[in-house]
């Protein structure tokens, strides 16, 4: 049923957020001593994000029936209508990155505390986030009723839960429910932060910032290695390393290939270095307000991506 075994880690992980729900309802502790029930919650409902992005460019499954229930079961890990990352993340910010119709831009955080900026990155787009999944379902509610009904499906499904959690407990809602959802949403998020500021959206090559270690990717499911899914989008994430090492070895800029993304965000937050890629302070142009990114009434339905993009996408070549 899957096209790529090697979903199987990102299921078993989306499998152990819900075995770690239902034990922290049922016996989690309500005091300090949930933080070690807490961590592993947050750090799954946070991989059930990635997981949503990559299955979003990349369908998991065959059947499109069992793509659509997955997006309701992710939809329950992050927190979030699987189908709202849609416009914010595949519409504005792929196309149109770092521009004024990107609502996730990174110039938008201004702070001169660079760590104020990676704390409420999140707080500062997310009125333009939510505002486009409004405008998107609106248009979307006409001209795909299929998605429209599936991100109906999604909110319902995450309202009920989430409504019959807080009227059963709202204590243990608030901790075990709604917090690794918020670290989930904030992570997911601010990490385009970490992936774009201070780049060069112009260079085929300096456009993103990668994280190439290897634990962090084994966890994230190759998210570190961005700039090569801009280039290829529809590209299986089980594929990026590989891709990325044969497009980008010798050619990218060494600051945004970065080996520690613990070391990267000390330097960046703890030592307040908001850098361009060359080693210059970052200076920000004047911020205008967000441009409309709707899709023109010609484009297809993939344009508009309300499909994921289900295409074969072949490894670039070292040349």
């Amino acid at each position: 049923m899957l096209r790529e075994r090697a979903d199987l880690r990102p299921l078993f992980f989306n499998g152990l957020y819900y075995v770690l729900l239902v034990y922290a309802w049922f016996r989690g502790p309500m005091s300090a001593w949930a933080l070690p029930l807490l961590a592993p919650l947050c750090l799954t409902a946070f991989q059930g994000a990635v997981q949503t992005h990559n299955s979003l460019h990349c369908p998991v499954f065959r059947a499109r029936w069992l793509n659509k229930v997955y997006q309701v079961a992710l939809t329950c890990i992050y927190g979030h209508p699987v189908s709202a990352y849609v416009p914010g993340h595949n519409l504005s910010h792929h196309r149109y990155t770092q521009s004024r119709r990107d609502v996730m831009r990174t110039s938008k955080t201004r702070f001169r505390w660079h760590l104020l900026n990676g704390l409420f990155f999140m707080l500062t787009v997310a009125p333009s986030i939510m505002r486009a999944d409004s405008q998107y379902m609106w248009v979307m509610r006409k001209r795909h009723p299929r998605w429209f009904r599936q991100g109906l499906l999604e909110l319902s499904v995450l309202m009920g839960i989430q409504v019959t959690l807080l009227i059963l407990d709202w204590k243990r809602a608030l901790l075990y429910w709604f917090l690794p959802h918020i670290y989930a949403q904030w992570g997911i998020i601010t990490i385009n932060l970490l992936q774009h500021d201070g780049c060069d959206q112009e260079s085929e090559y300096n456009h993103s910032r990668n994280f190439v270690g290897k634990l962090a990717n084994w966890l994230a499911f190759n998210n570190g290695f961005h700039g090569i899914h801009h280039d290829y989008p529809g590209l299986h994430w089980s594929k990026t390393p590989e891709a990325y090492a044969a497009r980008y070895a010798g050619k990218i800029h060494p600051s945004l290939e970065q080996r520690s993304l613990l070391l990267y965000l000390w330097r960046t937050f703890a030592l307040n270095q908001r850098l361009y890629y060359t080693g210059e302070k970052l200076v920000l142009a004047p911020e205008g307000p967000d441009e409309s990114w709707l899709p023109e009434p010609t484009e297809t339905l993939l344009d508009l991506g309300a499909e994921p993009l289900d295409v074969a996408v072949p490894l670039v070549s070292p040349t």
